[in-house]
């Protein structure tokens, strides 16, 4: 979400916003993961918490294309291979105030801002003078970091988050631009050309707001507003809980993967545990080269205020009562590269401390033949944007396909999940909304279909309770009625259970929203 270039594009309305460049958008998307995640960083772990870090060796097959494990004395800056940005906006086309974002800190190159601590880390600290912030960006002077034709590319950094004691507005991020955002130079050093935002790609690699203990990850692409990355919010995960990632360091890493020339993917990764994957498939192969396929520059900031965080909190950030002097520490960054043969290895991820399973998922890939976004359609299950939770698309065995619908289903659904259908046009209005759903959930087992617009945090326009229908291939339409609906929308589907372990309740095949 930390697009920023053109707009004030929101990180958030990922909610999570965009940055000049356009940067951050960390959207409102989806915790997808494609397929079993074969493709595990051996880099992805828990650095340590006080001594100097030492960058992990790549695995075999790959090779180290850049680090830095910040080895500087104490109380000194970073060395020339990072330039500073500074003040609070790039030079250059479409560059706009406040990074495209909203955010109010001043950015310097003053070692109370960004500086090694001589153990190891890099510290971003934002500190407040009177009623003002300043705070540090900086980015890679390099900018070729690609993945290959037929290979890969990790890029991952360990990093703490801000720990302030009271940390509404705290911005902190790790992502990456790609090179076609220059035009002379680095960052403001030099001039960009704003105005190639989103269509040059950016890649956030880990977004935080007002110290909530989350991470999200987000790609750019396309066209601003719109587009099949529906921007400014783009593709991405949402937040998703980060314990302990205030506390300690933790990798935070994305792989974009070109293996597959005629579906290239981009997976992101905590602790070497992958949470959501973007594929080429999703919005075209046109699309998706001109925001991936070149090099890439990394950027490493700590943002005050802005369209992410307010998003969240609901408020102006940052307040009165924001505490100042809390940094975003950084062990090492690292982006690591495979040849471009066509066949990479699986690297082996480096053991984290009680890993948490990812559930094999897949993510929507457009649905069948087509994806329905007229509201009175029926619109395949399939065909979502974007999702929070591992999501599984299997065979929607038992059922029939009305025109339109493919054979697929949403499969076996939990409390806390979601999936994001951008774009559904209800034209004059709706204030109907049938789904097509099957359930095999335990006896007592039961749970809410949510319909929810524009922003997964917005209260719901109507639902409908679902429980065991029989079985997970005993098919019913359930109509539910909503509040009244014109317009274009994104559509949230919002599934809700207060069942005890959060348990599967329900499955869906299509939707729609009938004419009122």
């Amino acid at each position: 979400m930390r697009s920023h270039l053109i707009t004030q594009m929101w990180r958030g309305t990922n909610p999570w916003g965009a940055r000049n460049g356009k940067r951050r958008a960390a959207a409102i998307a989806a915790v997808i993961a494609l397929g079993p995640a074969v493709v595990l960083a051996a880099v992805i772990g828990a650095a340590p918490s006080a001594s100097a870090t030492t960058v992990p060796a790549p695995p075999s097959g790959w090779t180290t294309a850049y680090s830095d494990s910040f080895s500087g004395a104490a109380g000194t800056g970073v060395d020339s291979g990072w330039a500073y940005d500074t003040g609070t906006q790039y030079n250059g086309t479409g560059c706009t105030a406040n990074y495209g974002t909203g955010e109010v800190e001043s950015n310097t190159s003053s070692t109370a801002n960004v500086s090694e601590d001589g153990s190891g880390h890099l510290n971003i600290t934002a500190v407040k003078s009177g009623t003002s912030w300043s705070s540090g960006r900086i980015e890679t002077t390099a900018d070729n970091f690609a993945a290959p034709a037929g290979g890969e590319m990790e890029v991952t950094a360990s990093i703490r988050q801000p720990n302030p004691s009271s940390g509404v507005g705290y911005w902190p991020a790790f992502w990456m631009l790609g090179a076609g955002f220059r035009s002379s130079g680095a960052g403001t050093s030099g001039t960009m050309d704003c105005s190639n935002w989103p269509s040059a790609g950016e890649i956030d690699i880990m977004e935080d707001v007002n110290a909530l203990s989350e991470h999200s990850g987000t790609f750019h692409c396309g066209v601003d507003p719109g587009g099949p990355c529906n921007e400014t919010t783009g593709l991405g995960s949402g937040l998703q809980s980060c314990s302990g990632c205030q506390t300690g360091y933790n990798t935070y890493s994305a792989i974009v993967n070109r293996t597959n020339t005629s579906n290239e993917s981009i997976t992101f990764y905590l602790n070497g545990t992958a949470y959501y994957t973007v594929t080429e498939s999703q919005v075209g192969t046109a699309t998706w080269q001109a925001a991936v396929d070149h090099g890439f520059f990394l950027i490493l900031d700590l943002a005050m205020g802005g369209a992410y965080p307010n998003a969240i909190c609901g408020c102006g950030s940052p307040t009165s009562a924001t505490s100042s002097g809390a940094a975003m520490s950084v062990g090492y960054v690292a982006v690591y590269q495979t040849s471009g043969s066509g066949a990479s290895p699986t690297p082996t991820p480096t053991p984290t401390p009680t890993p948490t399973p990812t559930p094999t998922s897949t993510s929507g890939s457009g649905g069948g033949t087509s994806c329905a976004t007229t509201a009175t359609a029926d619109i395949s299950a399939d065909c979502y944007r974007g999702s929070s939770g591992a999501i599984s698309v299997t065979a929607a065995s038992g059922d029939s396909n009305p025109a339109g619908v493919d054979g697929n289903q949403v499969s076996q659904l939990t409390s806390g999940q979601y999936l994001e259908y951008p774009g559904v046009n209800f034209g004059s209005g709706s204030s109907q909304f049938h789904a097509r759903v099957a359930s095999g959930a335990a006896g007592g087992v039961s749970g809410l279909v949510e319909v929810v617009l524009d922003n997964p945090s917005n209260a719901p326009v109507g639902s409908f309770a679902v429980g065991n229908t029989g079985g997970w291939s005993s098919w019913e339409t359930v109509p539910a009625n909503i509040s009244e609906v014109t317009g274009t929308h994104t559509v949230y589907l919002e599934f809700s259970s207060g069942a005890s372990g959060s348990p599967p309740f329900v499955s869906v095949h299509y939707f729609n929203f009938p004419t009122s």
